[in-house]
């Protein structure tokens, strides 16, 4: 059985926890989340703790570890909440919040209006810089990610929409 399934998961103090059947509630300072549990997977509360169980071995050990990742996320994320820094570099570049949407200028012809989804809060504290915070960290990925795919650093001169962690490796250019 895997190391991820045999430990169990410390529920933290302000966090609370409901199992309804296969439904996990998870409700913390920052908001509530659910999460429905596969049914080849068994969780137990004892205590201040959770079980997971695999109920066919063959396939439920991974689903199993899957399940225990997912909620720890849950809980840092209804605890402390997750954040994603973009960064906009190039001539021109800017982003700014309109009400509930983001207003991106990367270098089209044409301003980009991205949809700011429910659950999702997004900053712009300077014009080359997006904040997006949220409770779930698919959700706060994911949306990073759609920003970003507007417009990808690119390799020679770097230029693009880049999460702040991102590291771009520059390729030499043509020479004669």
């Amino acid at each position: 059985m895997s190391r991820a399934t045999r430990g169990v998961l410390l529920i933290p103090s302000e966090v609370d926890v409901d199992i309804a059947d296969q439904l996990i509630k998870v409700k913390g300072a920052k908001g509530i989340l659910k999460y429905a549990m596969h049914p080849y997977v068994d969780i137990r509360k004892e205590g201040q703790s959770l079980r997971f169980l695999p109920k066919n071995f063959a396939t439920a050990v991974a689903l199993s570890g899957t399940a225990r990742a997912h909620l720890l996320n849950m809980f840092n994320g209804v605890s402390k909440g997750y954040e994603r820094k973009l960064l906009l570099v190039g001539v021109g570049y800017k982003a700014q919040v309109q009400g509930k949407s983001l207003n991106l200028q990367v270098g089209f012809s044409h301003s980009i209006q991205f949809p700011i989804p429910q659950g999702i809060n997004i900053d712009a504290p300077s014009p080359t810089e997006v904040v997006v915070r949220g409770i779930d960290k698919q959700l706060v990925n994911q949306v990073a990610a759609q920003i970003r795919a507007y417009r990808p650093p690119e390799p020679y001169k770097g230029k693009g929409v880049r999460y702040a962690d991102e590291v771009i490796i520059q390729k030499e250019g043509k020479k004669k």
